[in-house]
């Protein structure tokens, strides 16, 4: 069996003995040799100018689903010339297990010359192909609006 194994690093330095709200929160993430720097979500004291994770999970989610669109899109010869996304995630604060419940991909899909049929009935296998949203325990949906262009 083929597996495929990634790897990222993280790096944080600082001190909690002030405490829960004395620490500092940003942090760097390298991932393929890229350094991107992030933080918690502001609710929990981070830095709002960073990405989050909540952020990056959704981010992740997204962009799988169009990678997967995409290349079902590429061998059923449907000519994609515009992706775009609009995606948001819902996390409720329950007091006892906070989770993200919800994914909403919301898709704007520019093609050209082909069928927006063809094209929304690609968008449900590539959502089941996709790699983060078979991970996820959230629902994820995915709301489709087609572009055809001559």
């Amino acid at each position: 069996m083929k597996q495929h194994s990634y790897e990222t690093q993280l790096r944080w330095s600082g001190s909690t003995g002030s405490g829960y709200r004395g620490y500092d929160r940003n942090h760097e993430l390298v991932v393929a040799g890229t350094t991107l720097r992030a933080s918690a979500d502001p609710a929990f004291l981070g830095d709002p100018a960073l990405p989050n994770p909540e952020q990056l999970l959704l981010a992740a989610a997204s962009s799988c689903q169009m990678l997967s669109f995409l290349a079902l899109a590429a061998l059923a010869k449907v000519d994609v010339v515009g992706y775009a996304d609009d995606a948001r995630a819902v996390m409720p604060e329950t007091g006892v297990l906070t989770q993200i419940t919800e994914i909403e991909l919301n898709v704007t899909v520019t093609v050209k010359n082909a069928d927006e049929q063809e094209v929304l009935r690609l968008m449900e296998p590539a959502h089941e192909q996709c790699y983060i949203a078979n991970t996820l325990k959230a629902a994820v949906t995915v709301r489709t609006t087609v572009t055809v262009i001559a």
